[in-house]
């Protein structure tokens, strides 16, 4: 049957199982919760449903294009739960087993979470079809937009009947942002279309090149399209090809391996496109709602409304150098000798960032393990590289660290990235947190953030966790921007993202021990390593204690502002965004409610 079912068998169930033609359109359940009053939205369970009829309009509204919201596993079972006949498909199945590893066909995939932990594991690819497909944390239904209007018809819709509205891209989103339980979410991955001007005209003081992104154009994608371009050009994007360009990654601010001589993504964006929560189309740069066009730069994403394209600066491409580096058990089985090897390699990072270099490393899977893959030398040949890293290499033969390296030299950065990035497993079980270590943390605390580090992939005996670290600093380039992005950023050095891995078999009560771990031992140890630091949006704890001040800093005031202007009825949600915090998600990560 394939990846979606009919949407006119589940509005068969749905109308059987309500029986209802009229309701209360607007207030979800009230209930209480610790002696709290919460006013949720409108899920399936309650009287406030939309009808079967009212989702066939909707359908015909957007052409058809309202599916199920099936997980991507569904193929692989004989019953899906919520839904009358059978999803099983032996062929689609076996599709779903063979790239479940796959990021880029899970990108690809109407609903799929590159997180099992935020979809709570459910429905996962299965040899057992006679077992049932749960929906787990999941939506209900997705709307397949390929038109402005598509996305519109789906906001008026969610706000009309206050259901819970989510904005999917990729699923790429390490805080499970890209998805959510009894949801109608809006799929804005076929908006693929980029546009390339040599000379830029439009309002933000730029005349050079530039390009508009739609929403569904990944960073491999646009990278490709750059450097195809003539002349050749480059855009600020990140490391990972199947990231939403003009997704999340702009929104929340966007780090990438040429922030060090252009800054941040959002840093160089002139203008967005966007549908608000009133369902208005309107255009946002610095002469046009110049309040928005601020708060979309690094604000959060999906919250102030939905991007549909993005316009940014260009730059011609550059000669790009590159070196790998290596410590692991294949050199020594020391902890000492290799703790101390990762201690030489972070402890410098303040000298590769005056170099603008971006450096990309991973310290686990648990203990004995770094790979530094790569060090990017924007504007640099080898022999540039090879000088600005001979401290470094100097310090570990002096230590007798025994490791692995070797350098390349590329003559543009395209060509660099797709030759020396690798590709990111998906479908990790993790919970996730993460700092910015600043410049002076560094200077003045580099040790102990070795430390801390080196204790997050191993922070108690049973757990083993990897860290993802960016050495970065967007400052050298920006040093002032007018955006919503943390100004920590503008002196950080170095930034990690640690993960507690789990095995997906884990009780509700085991998950929220692996993240309190990560909150309290492993992120207190970061905190207090780090006091000049801050944390990422995009890539960060939920449970960050004071994460509008982690997240935001001297910014946060003024996004609550402009959050409660452009959606004063909390149309949209993503957790610990701006203007969330009467808002929590209750029965063990199901309902999305409010303080009543």
């Amino acid at each position: 049957m394939g990846r979606l079912l009919s949407i006119v068998s589940v509005l068969a169930i749905a109308s059987s199982v309500l029986g209802l033609e009229a309701r209360d359109r607007w207030i979800g359940e009230t209930r209480k919760e610790n002696g709290e009053k919460y006013q949720c939205k409108c899920y399936s369970d309650n009287a406030c449903w939309p009808v079967a009829s009212e989702w066939t309009r909707l359908n015909s509204t957007v052409g058809g294009a309202l599916k199920a919201a099936l997980p991507p596993g569904a193929p692989c079972y004989q019953q899906a739960e919520g839904v009358s006949g059978s999803p099983y498909d032996k062929a689609a199945c076996e599709t779903v087993q063979a790239n479940w590893m796959n990021e880029q066909w899970l990108t690809d995939h109407p609903v799929a979470n590159l997180w099992p932990l935020y979809t709570n594991g459910t429905c996962l690819p299965t040899n057992n079809p006679e077992a049932t497909c749960t929906r787990g944390f999941y939506g209900e239904y997705v709307i397949m937009a390929t038109m402005k209007d598509h996305i519109k018809a789906g906001v008026d819709f969610a706000r009309a009947h206050n259901l819970r509205l989510i904005i999917r891209n990729t699923g790429h989103d390490f805080m499970g942002r890209s998805t959510g339980y009894g949801a109608l979410i809006i799929n804005t991955h076929s908006f693929k279309e980029a546009k390339f001007v040599s000379k830029y005209t439009g309002p933000g003081g730029w005349t050079g090149s530039a390009v508009t992104v739609g929403a569904g154009v990944q960073g491999r994608e646009l990278y490709r399209q750059a450097f195809q371009q003539n002349p050749k050009v480059v855009v600020v994007g990140g490391e990972c090809p199947t990231v939403g360009w003009a997704g999340g990654y702009i929104q929340g601010g966007g780090h990438g391996p040429l922030s060090g001589i252009y800054g941040m993504g959002a840093d160089n964006v002139l203008s967005f496109d966007v549908i608000t929560a009133k369902g208005e189309y309107v255009t946002a740069n610095s002469d046009e709602n110049s309040d928005l066009f601020w708060a979309l730069k690094g604000g959060g994403p999906s919250t102030f409304g939905v991007v549909t394209s993005i316009t940014a600066k260009t730059f011609p491409e550059i000669p790009t150098a590159a070196t790998i580096l290596d410590i692991n058990s294949t050199h020594t089985t020391d902890p000492a000798v290799f703790n101390e090897g990762v201690r030489i390699f972070h402890n410098l990072a303040n000298m590769y960032t005056e170099h603008d270099m971006f450096v990309y490393f991973e310290v686990g899977p648990g203990p004995g393990r770094l790979h530094v893959q790569p060090f990017v030398g924007p504007r640099m040949t080898k022999a540039d590289m090879d000088e600005a890293l001979k401290p470094l290499f100097d310090q570990l033969k002096a230590a007798k660290i025994p490791h692995t390296t070797w350098s390349k030299e590329f003559p543009t950065f395209f060509e660099m990235y797709m030759d020396i990035f690798e590709e990111e497993p998906p479908n990790q079980y993790s919970a996730i947190g993460g700092r910015i270590f600043t410049q002076k943390d560094m200077e003045e605390n580099a040790d102990e953030i070795a430390k801390a580090v080196l204790m997050s992939v191993n922070p108690t005996p049973e757990i083993f966790g990897f860290s993802i670290g960016h050495i970065v600093n967007p400052g050298n380039a920006v040093p002032n921007p007018d955006n919503a992005i943390h100004p920590t950023w503008r002196n950080a050095s170095s930034f990690v993202i640690t993960n507690t891995g789990m095995t997906g078999q884990e009780s509700w009560e085991q998950k929220q021990y692996f993240q309190d771990v990560q909150t309290n031992i492993i992120g207190k140890a970061l905190r207090e390593a780090a006091p000049y630091g801050a944390a990422y949006v995009n890539e960060g704890d939920l449970n960050e204690p004071d994460w509008q001040t982690a997240y935001w800093g001297s910014n946060y005031e003024r996004l609550l502002k402009i959050r409660k202007k452009w959606d004063p009825e909390g149309v949209f949600y993503t957790e610990v965004t701006p203007g969330t915090e009467n808002w929590k998600v209750l029965d063990y990560g199901k309902k999305l409610c409010k303080k009543a």
